[in-house]
């Protein structure tokens, strides 16, 4: 039985989801992106660890939060800056109504590859690969585009790589700091009930700033107020790449994946005895793993003894997908039995991919009621069983889109149908408007809990 685990001990496993691609052509790029530098760096991933570990002790809420799927064709320095401008504002939110520091980590700067329940798709009886993300093939339905591509992973590297430096230069050169807060209320959103709860919200914060100042305490030489640290994360899905990417610290000896700091697996692929849980066991990045209303307890603490064996706190972050139907129903036996196993992992609810539905015109959707409902179901749950609600995990998006039904200002099934607003490569996102309305009704939960 294996023993040693290495970068490439993932090969000696069965690996779910990968592109059906030329061994030869795969292997050539990936040279290529070995001798890229790393994308983040060891002490950033321990930072996020520690975090991590806050937010499962309950001194500390988790916002993950970003594209469905990155696209190399809308990439752009305003669609990262309104993409980071949408979480600022939602942790702003969260961390004035929770009394607690939010921890920021973005779907973003890597997550250009999506699993598949079928790995073909047949439009009008001409059946091709399904489309796996801008990183392996193209949207368009053609056999030139849809066949698999690993040179596009060379392109997936240079996009994270831009997308991370500018992300650095907003959140730590000025952007991010505390008194651009208006600055940060987009009009899409300013024009909107949310966003006049918002601009409530920042008067209130700039009054108590301006107190503070008043008594003399000196605000300007305190780094917390004017920058603030942000993470990126995306799913392990293309373990090829993310060995490639994958380093030996010089400080601890330690394995790091530097695609991002935080990696997860997702439910098609978090086999137990899989190549995507082999992978992430070695490496000391925090990962998370996605569990749906199938999985059944035992094997969450088989995931648990797999890729956290020392219960290292912050190490491991399960995120329950069960749908507003179920979570009440499926979660506490799982949390149970984590509970008896002497595991201390974060628990962060995705209330986005269980309520994933087709509507009669073959259009895919989700109603913000059941994302709000599964949440509201996810804090209830752990109220009942005395422990901590981590943090959530939200597909969305800063553009004005109608891709999920409801919020405040209603989404309704009509408005699915025009294309210029539903522009999702692959699953329904919140818009600006719905994000807000959903962060205020989260913000109310963790002010009762």
């Amino acid at each position: 039985m294996q023993t040693t685990w290495s970068p490439s001990s993932w090969r000696q496993k069965e690996a779910a989801q990968q592109p059906d691609w030329s061994d030869e052509d795969l292997e050539l790029a990936l040279v290529e992106v070995r001798r890229m530098l790393p994308l983040v760096f060891a002490g950033e991933a321990r930072a996020l660890t520690a975090s991590l570990a806050q937010a499962g002790e309950g001194k500390a809420f988790v916002l993950q939060a970003g594209d469905c799927a990155e696209s190399f064709n809308t990439f752009s320095p305003d669609l990262i800056r309104d993409q980071l401008k949408v979480i600022l504002q939602m942790a702003v939110v969260l961390t004035y109504a929770g009394g607690l520091p939010v921890v920021k980590v973005g779907r973003i700067a890597g997550q250009f590859a999506k699993p598949r329940s079928s790995p073909n798709e047949m439009i009008d009886g001409l059946e091709l690969p399904s489309f796996r993300g801008h990183s392996v093939n193209g949207p368009e339905f053609d056999a030139e585009s849809r066949k698999p591509d690993p040179k596009r992973l060379i392109r997936a590297y240079h996009q994270a790589s831009a997308t991370l430096n500018l992300i650095r230069a907003f959140t730590k050169g000025g952007y991010a700091d505390i008194g651009q807060m208006h600055v940060w209320n987009q009009e899409f959103v300013a024009s909107s009930r949310q966003g006049q709860q918002y601009e409530a919200i920042v008067r209130q914060i700039s009054m108590a700033l301006r107190f503070m100042e008043a008594c003399g305490i000196d605000l300007r030489n305190d780094s917390h107020l004017h920058q603030v640290d942000f993470y990126t994360s995306h799913e392990a899905l293309i373990l090829g790449f993310e060995e490639a990417l994958t380093r030996q610290d010089s400080l601890t000896g330690d394995w790091y994946d530097c695609s991002a700091h935080m990696l997860w697996a997702g439910e098609r692929t978090r086999q137990p005895d899989g190549a995507h849980i082999e992978f992430l066991s070695g490496v000391r990045n925090p990962v998370g793993v996605k569990v749906g209303p199938r999985t059944a307890p035992e094997e969450v603490v088989e995931l648990c003894e797999r890729l956290n064996p020392e219960r290292e706190p912050g190490r491991l972050t399960i995120i329950p997908r069960l749908g507003a139907r179920l979570v009440e129903e499926k979660l506490p036996p799982i949390i149970q039995a984590v509970q008896r196993s002497g595991h201390r992992v974060v628990w962060v609810c995705d209330p986005m991919h269980g309520n994933t539905f087709t509507t009669v015109t073959g259009v895919k959707t989700r109603r913000f009621d059941n994302i709000l409902t599964e949440i509201k179901g996810f804090f209830a749950v752990h109220q009942q069983e005395g422990t901590v609600p981590g943090g959530v995990h939200l597909e969305l998006t800063p553009d004005a889109v109608t891709e999920c039904l409801g919020g405040v200002e209603e989404v309704l099934e009509d408005h699915l149908q025009d294309r210029t607003s539903y522009q999702t490569l692959c699953d329904p996102r919140l818009n600006a408007r719905q994000s807000l309305d959903l962060v205020f009704e989260i913000a109310a939960l963790l002010q009762s809990g």
